[in-house]
């Protein structure tokens, strides 16, 4: 039985509090503890990075979702089968000879499971390790098997035909025992015959539609025409969907075991029946290896939960792992190493699109990644939380390292953009800015580029027909066409008002700056960029601090229970930026930089002599 305990201890982390899970006290009081303050109610077997054997124990329905109620009765199991409960909180790789209960039928199975695995082994510690009772395990499972298979002699009267004969026999054994029963009804009353054969109306029906061999409505005609103490024909006279069946019947059992024989008896069915029987019983005797052990399956589930509960725990109904940093979650399949940044939140992921229609509401931005090793493919979101996205776009290549270590090609298909940094914001606006100008002054180039190419062929075209072309008389004077005064002084009208606008802002902004004291113009000028930056700050800072793990993992299969927040120090923990090493020599001197043109000097200097000469006067 559960003991309540007297006093729960809970960690700050997330933004909402979480128990602590240290002593096996603790952890075998959970069944006491609200589950509304559980961080998750449910986990996915599959996706993330556990001991799948312990997951599969722990998922008593094998439903592919391991559930609250499980991971209580798995403790609930542990605890009635150790005499040291303490063992569940000591890390060991294994359960300790001592720790097993052996006072009842089961723990004395175990116990005795656990003493054969240290004779066999030589260990001299007396723990039984996972490894250990799993091979003991499996060794198990194939003395069953053994036993099983030198079992089927007397069940396999067809030898390794056998299994097809039985296939076959199934697949016609409903419709022969309806024939049968058929004809026995006729031979009850002479009146039933007509009424247990097709009525000539359901022929009616079937005649004004397309018939095919296998139509539902042929299949379900009686087999063959019901007389009373009638035979099964084999060959002609079957209704035409079953004549395949009846073939394979015929060939596969019927012959092997009785002869080649037209016709079958309601006699002969039943006895083939019967000798096929015995298969069908070994077949279903077949031992099942998560059963099969006699102590050795509860020997491995016990030395699993003894490694293994208190991480899951801790990964289940706290995220102590992921908010302390002091190892990886579960949920965490590896690294993303891209754009000079390594990404430490990366969740495995089975459909991108799907994923992505939920995990959008975390508001954290989400890279996917298509990552290869040979044949091996898979998917993974990884979260951005330091930098930038400048230069994250569909196409770029990465590394992704799994938790094993292993290098995987990878590949962004998809991104959801949200704010990653306050510094990004900040410079949000100039970026966009700059792009702008860039952007306008490529198109400009480009248009004045194509024109200038077109003017040119143009008059190269002109040329060549001026040239090739005969001239038996003066050629005629080429008509020029008037210059057009009004239009021109439109024109020169229209760029002196744009440069005069231009003129009138820049003179209005340096009166402006010229009226301040020196030491007022740092302030203005920082007041003016915290004017332009501040919405995009303001709007990242509130989105950051909202900043959700839970959508991630929900559309996951996990069942998220708490507003899993990510703020932003953590945030910036789980993305690590490139970085020399510490004591590192770097020379600045590069021999392929840029010749920079000293006009920029001369400029500032000037600008800095006006100021200067404005403000003293």
């Amino acid at each position: 039985m559960t003991t309540p305990l007297q006093k729960w201890r809970f960690f700050r982390a997330g933004g909402f509090d979480q128990v602590r899970l240290d002593s096996a006290d603790e952890i075998l009081a959970l069944a006491s503890l609200d589950q509304k303050l559980w961080v998750a109610l449910a986990c996915p077997v599959r996706g993330i990075e556990f001991d799948a054997r312990t997951l599969a124990l722990v998922d008593h329905d094998a439903d592919g979702t391991v559930r609250a109620p499980e991971l209580l009765a798995a403790l609930q199991w542990a605890s009635e089968r150790l005499s040291d409960t303490e063992v569940l909180v000591k890390q060991l790789p294994g359960v300790p000879l001592h720790a097993i209960r052996g006072d009842d039928d089961t723990g004395r199975r175990i116990l005795a499971a656990a003493q054969q695995v240290l004779l066999d082994t030589g260990r001299s510690d007396n723990m039984v390790s996972v490894e250990d009772a799993s091979h003991a395990q499996g060794r198990s499972v194939e003395r069953a098997m053994a036993a099983w298979e030198a079992s089927a002699i007397d069940a396999r009267p067809l030898g390794d035909a056998t299994e097809a004969a039985q296939a076959a026999l199934s697949a016609v054994a409903e419709k022969v025992d309806d024939y049968f029963v058929r004809c026995r009804l006729a031979a009850f009353d002479a009146r039933a015959t007509e009424a247990l054969n097709a009525a000539p109306d359901a022929f009616a029906v079937l005649g004004h539609t397309t018939l095919q061999t296998g139509s539902d409505g042929i299949a379900a005609l009686p087999l063959a025409r019901v007389e009373a103490s009638s035979a099964l024909p084999l060959g002609a006279g079957i209704n035409p969907a079953w004549a395949d069946r009846i073939g394979q019947l015929h060939a596969r059992v019927v012959t092997p075991l009785l002869g080649p024989l037209e016709q079958l008896t309601e006699a002969q069915w039943q006895d083939l029946q019967q000798r096929l029987a015995a298969f069908v019983t070994w077949q279903a005797s077949k031992p099942d290896p998560a059963a099969v052990g006699d102590g050795v399956r509860e020997l491995e589930q016990l030395a699993r939960y003894v490694r293994d509960l208190q991480l899951l725990a801790n990964n289940f109904v706290s995220f102590r792992n992921f908010y302390t940093r002091e190892g990886a979650a579960t949920f965490q399949v590896g690294t993303l190493y891209l754009d000079g940044r390594s990404c430490e939140l990366c969740v495995a992921v089975n459909d991108p699109a799907r994923h992505a229609a939920l995990a959008a509401l975390s508001r954290i931005c989400l890279v996917y990644v298509d990552c290869t090793r040979g044949s091996e493919k898979m998917a993974v979101a990884a979260a951005f939380t330091a930098g930038d996205s400048d230069q994250l776009m569909v196409g770029r290549n990465g590394v992704f390292y799994d938790r094993q270590g292993r290098d995987w090609n990878a590949t962004i298909s998809r991104i959801i953009d949200n704010p990653i940094s306050l510094r990004q914001a900040f410079w949000s606006p100039y970026k966009r800015l700059v792009r702008l100008v860039s952007d306008q002054a490529q198109k400009m180039a480009s248009s004045k580029h194509a024109e200038s190419e077109s003017r040119l062929s143009a008059v190269a075209t002109e040329g060549s027909k001026k040239v090739t072309a005969a001239a038996p008389s003066k050629p005629a004077a080429t008509s020029v066409a008037p210059f057009d005064v009004a239009k021109f002084a439109g024109i020169f009208a229209a760029i002196g008002l744009a440069i005069g606008a231009i003129g009138t802002l820049l003179a209005s902004l340096v009166t402006g700056l010229f009226a301040l004291k020196w030491w007022q113009l740092p302030l203005a000028l920082g007041g003016l960029m915290l004017l332009i930056s501040a919405p995009a700050v303001i709007l990242a800072w509130f989105k950051l601090r909202s900043r959700n793990l839970g959508p991630i993992l929900d559309a996951n299969g996990w069942a998220i229970n708490a507003r899993a927040r990510i703020n932003i120090p953590f945030g910036t923990s789980l993305t690590q930026l490139a970085e020399l090493p510490a004591g590192s020599e770097r020379s600045l001197i590069d021999p392929y930089a840029e010749t920079r043109s000293p006009w920029g000097w001369v400029v500032g200097l000037a600008v800095l002599v006006g100021l200067a000469i404005a403000w003293a006067s």
